[in-house]
């Protein structure tokens, strides 16, 4: 019998993303986001598209591919002395699968191959806070929207 981690190892992939791609992403980020930002009265589809526009990287940008469609994206962008995790979206429709704990091992994977510590910012008030922390992020300063995370490279098993 095979394991659900197993299961989205044959079902998850990833592929490329252009700079054709960035309405695609925009209408992702705002479906996986609208939720909490709702709840701290920051919703508006325009500020998401700026601010999208303001971190596009597409050569550090992946789709999430399930079952051959597109149900979400990661940007992971190599820095000097770590990686910043500036994208983890997920479709509502497609949470609570294991999906984003499933594409956050293969970048931590990444990560701790090369020995380097990732960080990552997430809106207060939001799940992804829990989700960061059960992999192991910690908190290394807040503002007033945003709390922001580090996590330490890992051995390779």
């Amino acid at each position: 019998m095979s394991s659900p981690a197993s299961d989205l190892s044959a079902r998850v992939t990833f592929a490329p993303v252009t700079a054709a791609d960035f309405d695609e992403l925009v209408e992702l980020r705002i479906a996986a986001m609208r939720e909490s930002l709702e709840r701290v009265g920051r919703f508006d589809p325009a500020r998401a598209r700026e601010r999208l526009r303001a971190s596009f990287y597409p050569e550090h940008t992946q789709f999430i591919v399930l079952d051959g469609e597109h149900v979400g994206f990661s940007t992971f962008r190599p820095q000097p002395d770590h990686f910043r995790l500036d994208h983890l979206y997920v479709h509502p429709r497609c949470q609570s699968l294991g999906i984003g704990s499933h594409v956050l091992r293969h970048l931590l994977a990444l990560s701790d191959a090369r020995g380097l510590p990732v960080q990552l910012g997430a809106l207060r008030e939001s799940a992804s806070n829990r989700f960061y922390q059960r992999h192991g992020f910690v908190q290394s300063s807040e503002d007033a929207w945003d709390i922001y995370y580090v996590r330490a490279p890992r051995a390779p098993a």
